[in-house]
């Protein structure tokens, strides 16, 4: 899958999981009211990629990751989704947790 098709794919899932019209979602990103429902449409359909500071003021919308929109793999993006979720502490907590079963394992 190609890195434009996985952006799409993600954004569209995000969006559809916020309840945000592509309008409203543009609109809340900083795009111009006139051209938001296009931008984001032509962004859903891979027609163009958005870049990177405009990937994570989306990111920011959504309330999701940014690496998110950019996991190819769907059990990754959902991995991705529940860190996120997680608090700063957690997240240390869980990480110590994975890098010393790394190294027992």
């Amino acid at each position: 899958m190609a890195d434009d098709s996985v952006v799409a794919k993600r954004l569209r899932e995000a969006r559809t999981r916020a309840e945000l019209s592509q309008k409203q979602l543009g609109i809340k990103a900083g795009i111009d009211e006139f051209s938001a429902s296009p931008r984001i449409n032509q962004y859903e359909r891979g027609k163009h990629a958005p870049d990177y500071s405009t990937v994570e003021r989306l990111a920011k919308v959504l309330k999701v990751p940014t690496p998110f929109f950019y996991a190819g793999d769907d059990d990754l993006a959902k991995i991705i989704l529940l860190l996120g979720a997680l608090s700063p502490k957690a997240r240390k907590q869980l990480l110590t947790k994975l890098s010393s079963k790394k190294r027992a394992g």
